[in-house]
């Protein structure tokens, strides 16, 4: 049986580390994201509850995000 020489080996190894690594970071990554994920569906149930309780005060209504103004959305049926 042959037998890789001691610079090759080493060579193999720390190929196979920085896969090993590679794969380690995108797991970690991907843990992440899937943690932000349900975080930003979170956020968006709010904001739909939220949007669900300035209609009930104000009725149909723009709200300008840069200062808090709004003004009626007009009935495009007229």
């Amino acid at each position: 049986m042959g037998k890789l020489t001691e610079e090759q080996f080493k060579k193999l190894k720390e190929i196979l580390g920085s896969i090993q690594n590679g794969q380690s970071q995108i797991g970690s990554v991907e843990s992440q994201k899937h943690d932000l994920l349900h975080q930003l569906a979170e956020l968006q149930r709010q904001l739909s509850e939220f949007q669900k309780e300035l209609e009930e005060e104000y009725g149909s209504v723009t709200i300008d995000t840069t200062d808090g103004s709004f003004k009626p959305i007009e009935d495009s049926k007229e």
